[in-house]
């Protein structure tokens, strides 16, 4: 018996080792089969193949299959990961886009940058870089020439709007590193902070930003994480600990490997931890703001508003890699104080799924079989995971008018071309606040919009072509023939009609191109958050200091 229960634990204490030794060879066996072919296509295929192309292709098809945040950067691609993670790049400062003629064109110039500060307008169009012609390039072809070691100067060919001839402009390149924190300012007696992205000294600024609006008198916080996709978690630890004590515990990270698993614990003493808080998100707030706001929501230190969060609970590490290249890689999830991970989809469930679509032609759900387990906050409040972060107070928002939505991506150039002759007749405007789109610049805008042909898909009218398909395959159309005709003339494509319809959010795409071209980013947030419903309820929220209490009680 006793050498039968030893032969079993021999055995069992085998497994791990024999199936890493399996893992192993697996490996080695389709990297070298992986090797071999292509060696035999380069040898031996028709054409000269072009080696970089290729295996670029077969890589990103790899990662593909893994998740969509680990990448391969080549070396000609790693300015774009260090901005991302540092938010700093050697360039000129200005976002830069492709119309739809296929020229680039500066679509906006940072604040006190060497675009802004050479005269670059919002509209001009990319020529030259020094002898370089830019006819043909793509905007990220064009934006990796723009870039460069700060110090050095570049000669920029433009061609601006209502002028014959190109013009020059001598710019150096500096470090360019943009603001975290592009707008703050009181409103009624809450301080408001809009925070963009989690980069290098973010939470620094944060920290200034909260001390300058207390001076002016906020008595209250609130912080604006809508669109924020993360950044640097480290960052956002600093920023929880700006309102909480020192040495509680924020994040734990847990992998594979037992060298990513860490946590994060609060370094220093917390600048207020009695100012009352809300934090804004929505369903484009992601990674570090979701560990923001979930580690505040999870201490019951600030209310939680607006809408479900994204659900990236997923942390990213780089290794270097031969020929100045690096991976991005998942390596761990991250898990908040509850304990919760908010990631919301698993893409090793998603790969099983896609293999049972491949193998059977079934579409399944197999996360519709597991139930969201039940966290509490530090004060017994039920929270969830796997579904990014729920607000303690949501906020519903119309869905936005298809009119409103082509406008912004397929009408962009009209908007641009707009705003430009809007800016040659008026050299100045009024504060942000005073700002107002006129009856007659609605009326410019609208019939420049209609001249171009401008289109825009009407759902209604798709689905009533596809219904009308589905009525004449069944032999049902000839009866329903005058119902069919009488709806096709009411829900005819009619720009007038919708235009004057959703000229509320249409006046509000205006207003913000114009007013980013004379206060820049700060601007356009400043522009962008007048009447909004999430700020709205936040304040409501601060000034109800019982209902305030209550929902972090609840």
């Amino acid at each position: 018996m006793k050498r039968t229960l030893l032969i079993l634990l021999t055995l069992v204490g085998m497994l791990p080792v024999r199936a890493q030794s399996e893992h192993s060879f697996e490996v080695a066996k389709n990297l070298d089969v992986f090797n071999s072919l292509y060696r035999q296509l380069d040898i031996f295929y028709v054409d000269t193949l072009e080696a970089d192309k290729l295996i670029r292709i077969g890589i990103n098809a790899m990662l593909q299959e893994l998740d969509p945040y680990t990448v391969y950067y080549p070396e000609e691609k790693m300015s774009s990961l260090k901005m991302m993670t540092t938010g700093k790049y050697g360039g000129m400062g200005a976002y830069i886009r492709q119309r739809k003629d296929s020229t680039v064109i500066i679509q906006e110039p940072f604040a006190d940058s060497p675009a802004a500060e050479a005269g670059l307008h919002v509209g001009d169009v990319l020529l030259k870089i020094d002898d370089k012609n830019l006819t043909g390039l793509n905007s990220t072809e064009v934006s990796e020439l723009l870039r460069g070691e700060p110090g050095t100067t570049i000669v920029l060919r433009v061609q601006r709007p209502g002028e014959k001839k190109p013009r020059d402009f001598k710019i150096t390149r500096r470090s360019i590193k943009k603001a975290p924190i592009p707008f703050y300012g009181l409103m009624e007696d809450a301080g408001y902070i809009n925070l963009i992205e989690f980069t290098e000294g973010c939470a620094k600024d944060l920290r200034k930003a909260v001390i300058a609006l207390k001076e002016k008198g906020a008595k209250s916080i609130i912080i604006d994480l809508r669109g924020n996709r993360g950044g640097l978690l480290n960052e956002a630890v600093d920023i929880v600990n700006l309102f909480v004590p020192k040495d509680l515990q924020i994040v734990e990270m847990k992998g594979k490997l037992a060298a990513v698993h860490h946590s994060y614990v609060t370094q220093n003493e917390p600048l207020d931890m009695e100012i009352p808080l809300v934090v804004l998100v929505d369903d484009d707030t992601a990674s570090a703001s979701e560990i923001v706001a979930g580690s505040l929501q999870d201490l019951d230190r600030a209310v939680v508003v607006g809408s479900n969060t994204y659900g990236k609970g997923l942390v990213q590490s780089s290794r270097e890699l031969p020929y100045n290249g690096s991976l991005k890689l998942t390596t761990a999830k991250y898990y908040i104080p509850s304990g919760r991970c908010i990631q919301e989809i698993d893409y090793k469930q998603k790969r099983k799924e896609a293999e049972i679509y491949r193998e059977t032609g079934r579409r399944v759900s197999l996360k519709d079989s597991v139930k969201s387990q039940i966290f509490h906050t530090a004060g017994g409040r039920e929270v969830t995971e796997s579904n990014g972060i729920k607000p303690d107070v949501e906020v519903k928002h119309d869905t936005i008018a298809n009119v409103v939505f082509y406008i912004s991506r397929d009408g962009i150039d009209e908007l641009t071309d707009w705003g430009t002759k809007y800016v040659e007749k008026h050299p100045t405007i009024p504060a942000v606040k005073d700002f107002t789109i006129t009856d007659e610049d609605y009326d410019t805008f609208k019939k420049m919009l209609k001249d171009s042909g401008f289109k825009y898909d009407q759902l209604s009218e798709k689905r009533l072509e596809d219904l009308k398909k589905t009525a004449e395959f069944e032999g049902y159309y000839e009866e329903a023939k005058e119902e069919f005709e009488a709806l096709e003339k009411k829900l005819t494509h009619n720009l007038d009609r919708d235009m004057d319809k959703h000229q509320k959010n249409i006046r509000k795409l205006m207003a913000n191109e114009v007013v980013k071209r004379y206060y820049y980013e700060a601007g356009a947030v400043e522009e962008a958050i007048k009447d909004d419903e999430d700020i709205e309820k936040a304040l409501e929220v601060l000034h109800n200091e019982s209902e305030y209490k209550k929902i972090l009680s609840k």
